[in-house]
């Protein structure tokens, strides 16, 4: 366990020195595709040891048994050999191996995490006192292989701070919070068609762990978790995390939800539970709007997803989604129809509004989570605001939100009532005809106080002007056209 807890900074140590990474996204890159080869390499081995038949997809020279390993007898490859075989062999070789329909998802895995994936060590010395930290890890060893899952947490939070990289990790306490309150059953599905890194898929499967009672229900257990994620780096820590966590068949794939027509969807695309954060802000190209009804059709990512979760909630299903404010307050066309078809057709009981800084440092956005079923549509709608707790000015990286931060929703969730504090609302229950008749769609209510305090990085703060602009025309061109119908005219 102690070399455990150095892990990351001996290799951050060791890859200081290489001229070929540029800073801590390389870095983390480097590290991940290797720390892949060997957890594959390790459930390999007990593939082997269940099924004497077993043929790996990878070519023997290139299984990590076969070189990376180091038996000290001074035969291991090091230096330039390492390199030449590393850059010019592994590499071109897993990123072409034969995959078509019929590959088992266990062996397809391998290719598709390869496709993008890069090399960028440039000294083979180096190159190999990493291989060798990496190697001394021991999956076969149920502790450390446990202990090794909360380590790949702690790498995955670093790429929070690697720039970019940081758009796919959901803080641990929210999915934690999401999957308690869900409540999994055995036998049920869950998706994520945006699942990162997987965290979702993993606060999920640790709560369904605790009611595995038998192998019937250790098989559907197993089965229970989808997956699509679209950026190449994220889907590989994904794979890794689910392998890690001992699921044989990560049915996780490399692909873009958002590319299918949603009136396509038949039964079998749809899932018992869908538990997400849909990215936001982000632009797709413009063809993607056409998988989507015209007036569904938004040009923010977020809503685009909102709809691809009604189409795949299974009769009877629950959701639960982190959303932005703008979704809450947005009074544009678009907006107000995905509110709409989620009002009628959806039962929305649950909002709970975010502290602001809970996904700080790399937006200062406030998010939502909406708690839904396809049950029967909303009859009324409870909002609950969660207040940063004592002591908290706001969250950061040393100072990161846990899951008993959650505490005080849990404590009301099945003791509901409304409160208030200030003068301001804190839970309040809203019926659907107040939600819209009266409110317009605009679902931004039991919100934080003093507003005027936010500073927002110069970014989200253009995103929310232009949100609130669209939603300010929006509602001036309703009242200018109910105007005109009222003195008896025809809006334009």
């Amino acid at each position: 366990m102690s070399n455990l807890a150095g892990f990351v900074k001996r290799l951050r140590d060791i890859m200081r020195n290489d001229a070929g990474i540029n800073g801590d996204a390389q870095r983390i890159e480097q590290i991940a595709w290797m720390l892949f080869l060997k957890v594959y390499d390790a459930k390999e081995q007990d593939w082997e040891w269940d099924d004497e038949n077993y043929q790996s997809i990878i070519p023997e020279e290139c299984r990590w048994q076969n070189w990376a390993r180091d038996d000290k007898s001074g035969t291991a490859l090091t230096g330039d050999d390492l390199l030449n075989f590393v850059n010019n062999t592994l590499f071109p070789t897993l990123k072409k191996l034969p995959v078509d329909a019929s590959t088992p998802i266990k062996k397809a895995i391998v290719q598709t995490t390869f496709a993008d994936a890069n090399q960028y060590m440039k000294d083979g010395v180096l190159l190999r006192q990493v291989i060798n930290v990496i190697d001394e890890l021991d999956f076969g060893d149920y502790e450390e292989s446990h202990a090794f899952g909360e380590i790949y947490e702690t790498i995955l939070k670093e790429l929070q701070s690697a720039g970019s990289a940081g758009e796919f990790y959901t803080p641990r306490a929210v999915t934690d919070f999401m999957a308690q309150v869900i409540k999994p059953q055995i036998g049920e599905t869950m998706a994520d068609f945006a699942c990162g890194t997987g965290g979702f898929l993993v606060s999920w499967l640790n709560q369904l762990q605790k009611q595995i009672k038998s192998t019937a229900d250790a098989d559907k257990y197993s089965n229970s978790i989808y997956g699509i994620e679209k950026k190449q780096f994220p889907y590989m820590l994904c794979i890794t995390n689910l392998l890690l966590h001992g699921l044989d068949v990560p049915r996780v794939y490399h692909d873009n939800s958002l590319m299918r027509d949603v009136l396509d969807y038949t039964e079998n695309d749809r899932f018992n539970v869908i538990m997400m954060n849909p990215p936001y802000g982000g632009s797709e190209k413009a063809d993607v709007k056409n998988h989507f009804p015209d007036d569904l059709a938004s040009s923010e990512t977020a809503d685009l997803f909102m709809s691809v979760i009604m189409y795949r909630l299974k009769q009877n299903g629950r959701a639960a989604v982190i959303l932005p404010d703008g979704f809450l307050f947005g009074t544009d066309n678009a907006k107000v129809n995905i509110k709409k078809k989620l009002l009628r057709e959806f039962n929305l009981h649950t909002i709970i509004r975010l502290p602001g800084s809970v996904f700080s440092p790399y937006t200062s956005i406030t998010t939502n989570i909406l708690f839904f079923d396809n049950t029967h549509p909303t009859e009324e709608t409870w909002f609950y605001r969660l207040d940063m707790p004592e002591g908290y000015k706001h969250f950061s990286k040393t100072k990161p939100m846990r899951l008993e931060h959650f505490q005080p929703v849990l404590d009301w969730w099945d003791n509901r009532q409304e409160i208030t504090e200030d003068g301001f609302d804190k839970a309040k229950k809203f019926t659907v005809q107040q939600l819209t008749e009266e409110l317009g769609y605009n679902l931004d209510q039991c919100g934080y106080p003093h507003e005027e305090e936010e500073i927002l990085a110069p970014m989200d703060l253009i995103q929310r002007y232009e949100e609130q602009r669209a939603s300010l025309n929006a509602e001036i061109d309703r009242v200018l056209s109910e105007i005109t119908s009222l003195l008896g005219g025809k809006a334009e």
